[in-house]
């Protein structure tokens, strides 16, 4: 009896650690596309190499973290959680756009730091902005963890390399050209600049996505000892 109570102890030990880990993740997904919306109106460059700029929207910068938390969930936590934590960004960025819409129609005192029109130059096109990036961003985070677990099932959870990198570039190419696209339509950025953005984003991107490869292997690994996860195997897959 004391020998059962003490694996039951452990098993609601490990799940309650498997629940915490799995908020972290959420909340720092979630903070970390809720940032990249409020921060896009800035842009900066970066010359890594003497004969290429890149030319990008700070919002940039945050943005590719999201796709390497819903690689990790995918991984250990399976394609169920993952999909919970892209419709949970998607709640939280609604719910953000409406507080900014509402202070930015709330009037600035007379001795407010920053007053009306400064505000709304950078929080105006908020909510173009945000529908553009949320289509684009509900699209690819979908498609990514449709085509993380088909590359996952097909090598039978080998290769980790070939479903983080497969998955997310092609992602993010969909992610790039669609709120590219659709900012351009909306007349937030002149058609002009939308193939140098496009090529600069997506190249970006995919420098991240590479970049990420060892993080995405370490935390995986790490995950999989902790929780005592075989190759391939996920916590929702668990009896």
């Amino acid at each position: 009896m004391g020998e059962k109570a003490i694996q039951s102890s452990s098993r609601y030990n490990t799940k309650k650690w498997q629940d915490r880990l799995y908020l972290v993740l959420a909340g720092m997904f979630i903070a970390s596309l809720v940032s990249s919306n409020l921060i896009f109106q800035k842009f900066f460059y970066w010359t890594p190499l003497s004969e290429f700029t890149f030319e990008l929207s700070v919002g940039i910068l945050p943005y590719p973290i999201t796709f390497l938390i819903t690689d990790i969930i995918s991984e250990i936590y399976g394609r169920e959680k993952a999909n919970r934590v892209v419709v949970s960004g998607f709640i939280s960025s609604i719910f953000i756009m409406g507080i900014v819409s509402i202070a930015d129609i709330a009037p600035a005192t007379a001795w407010s730091p920053i007053d009306d029109p400064t505000f709304h130059k950078v929080f105006g096109l908020f909510g173009p902005a945000i529908i553009a990036s949320l289509t684009a961003y509900v699209t690819a985070q979908f498609i990514d963890i449709r085509i993380f677990h088909f590359w996952k099932n097909l090598t039978k959870g080998r290769h980790l390399w070939l479903r983080n990198n497969g998955s997310t570039i092609f992602s993010q190419l969909v992610d790039t050209s669609a709120v590219l696209l659709l900012l351009c339509s909306f007349g937030a950025i002149e058609w002009m600049r939308f193939l140098p953005l496009l090529v600069n984003g997506f190249l970006f991107k995919v420098l991240i996505a590479l970049v990420d490869t060892p993080f995405f292997y370490l935390f995986s690994h790490l995950l999989r000892n902790v929780f005592q996860l075989r190759v391939g195997e996920e916590l929702e897959n668990e009896t």
